[in-house]
């Protein structure tokens, strides 16, 4: 086993035994959205407390596969402090680097840790698994009406997840 494979299962199974920011609505919330993935059955609603640009505060409820949930706690954690537009900005690196064979090689230096998640991409049915709450924070970063559901088409205010946009 590659030591990136050993990792990306280390850290995968600590984020879905120990979540960070699970179960969590954060005092002053003002953003928040809801994703649904009906071929697992992860659905999560992402919490935010937005305030002069920053993320201030996020946290997550719901349920999930190890992935997701997995994905969700370290979500959380790579937000948490961020301006707007930094976490527009790791949204993008992250969604293209588990979604496309050959992202730039620049977008793993942009997602630091997060790169570990990279691991997702050796089985393809378990990437919507992974972006499923990167999309649903997008969603609610911008205010999006509706469920992030990994099956629709974004123009229904719903995120298509899986290879880009």
């Amino acid at each position: 086993m590659s030591d990136l494979r050993a990792l990306y299962e280390e850290v995968i199974l600590e984020h879905n035994r120990k979540p960070r920011n699970y179960m969590k609505r954060p005092e002053g919330a003002n953003r928040s959205a809801y994703g649904f993935n009906p071929i697992c059955g992860d659905e999560f609603t992402i919490h935010m407390t937005v305030e002069d640009g920053v993320v201030k505060d996020v946290g997550f409820e719901g349920a999930g596969c190890a992935i997701s949930t997995a994905s969700a706690s370290m979500m959380t954690q790579a937000v948490m402090g961020k301006t707007e537009a930094e976490a527009e900005a790791l949204f993008e690196a992250v969604r293209d680097l588990l979604t496309h064979d050959h992202p730039d090689p620049a977008t793993a230096g942009r997602v630091g840790k997060l790169q570990v998640l990279t691991g997702v991409r050796e089985f393809p049915m378990r990437v919507k698994c992974a972006t499923l709450a990167w999309h649903t924070m997008h969603a609610a970063m911008h205010g999006v009406d509706g469920t992030v559901n990994t099956e629709e088409p974004e123009e229904h205010h719903q995120c298509a997840i899986g290879g880009g946009h």
